[in-house]
């Protein structure tokens, strides 16, 4: 098949043929992309809706959430995002979903993370990036469109509890858990989750990995990233003081 690109002279390399005796041309001729079984991907972004002024994370900030039309999680509230077309830039999809679902342009965002379990989603293998966003207060009204049955910014908060330390993997871990509350009255909406962030402690590669452990009617593994992504602002906020 014609290569994927229409300009492949970066991949050039060298210039020789490969063992086969193909030019980089001949060789993406014949090159089959669905030779191995392809994960979709998708692109997840929170928006952070945050008073004038703010020095932390725990309370006092408000999520943009959408309510699931369709089917998996079908009538609970998730996160904005869908599905990276095969030519769109991940940063694009994800600010073209979130103009789909909520009507919102125009904002800065940042990725987080990329979440790839193979158990993630019961359609298929799919793998995710987060992207974050914070707006002051001045950005208050949304409206829901696409594949989102409503969408409305939900009341935050988050509380460090337990913690730990144990052995997996044959590596100390320290657990931490992490008590996540998302409410709004306008909409009911009043939901819980816990999740568990574990690092390893010893070493500068710490290997943070974050699991919902518990969950009440938030879509998908996002309560995870809700919490990961309020400790990626702490740290944004620490680090600028």
């Amino acid at each position: 098949m014609p290569a994927f690109l229409e300009d492949i002279t970066p991949f050039l390399g060298t210039g020789e043929r490969n063992e086969d005796g193909l030019t980089l041309a001949e060789f993406l001729e014949e090159y089959d992309p669905y030779h191995y079984k392809n994960p979709s991907v998708t692109a997840d972004i929170l928006v952070f809706l945050h008073p004038n002024k703010f020095e932390q994370v725990e309370t006092g900030l408000k999520v943009l959430m959408v309510k699931r039309r369709n089917h998996p999680s079908i009538g609970c509230w998730a996160l904005p995002g869908g599905f990276v077309n095969v030519e769109e830039d991940l940063e694009v999809a994800a600010k073209r979903e979130l103009e789909e679902e909520t009507g919102l342009t125009g904002i800065n965002i940042e990725m987080v993370t990329t979440y790839g379990e193979a158990d993630r989603d019961p359609r298929g293998r799919i793998i995710t990036s987060a992207f974050v966003a914070l707006v002051d207060e001045s950005v208050s009204e949304v409206k829901a469109g696409d594949d989102a049955a409503d969408a409305v910014f939900a009341e935050v908060s988050i509380e460090k509890g337990e913690e730990r330390k144990e052995i997996r993997d044959g590596k100390e871990k320290r657990i931490q858990l992490f008590s996540l509350h998302l409410y709004n009255e306008e909409k009911a909406m009043d939901l819980h989750a816990t999740v568990e962030r574990s690092t390893n402690s010893k070493g500068l590669l710490k290997e943070e990995h974050f699991r919902v452990v518990e969950n009440d009617g938030i879509a998908f593994d996002h309560p995870r990233f809700i919490v990961q992504s309020l400790l990626y602002i702490k740290g944004l906020l620490d680090f600028a003081k």
